[in-house]
């Protein structure tokens, strides 16, 4: 489990320096997008990790 969460921050964190490196040469539209559905991925995910933390107890 610990492995597989090292794993999601690891990616987690190259994905965000990729987006800051393509993200300026967006326009304003698609950079709201692209923000949009990383909020959304982020509380998807935590709303998971939440769960199997519930089951795990």
């Amino acid at each position: 489990m610990l492995r597989m969460l090292k794993g999601m921050a690891v990616g987690a964190v190259i994905g965000m320096a990729v987006s800051a490196v393509v993200l300026p040469q967006l326009d304003r539209r698609t950079q709201r997008n692209i923000k949009r559905v990383g909020r959304r991925a982020m509380n998807m995910a935590e709303d998971t990790c939440d769960m199997l933390m519930g089951y795990m107890k």
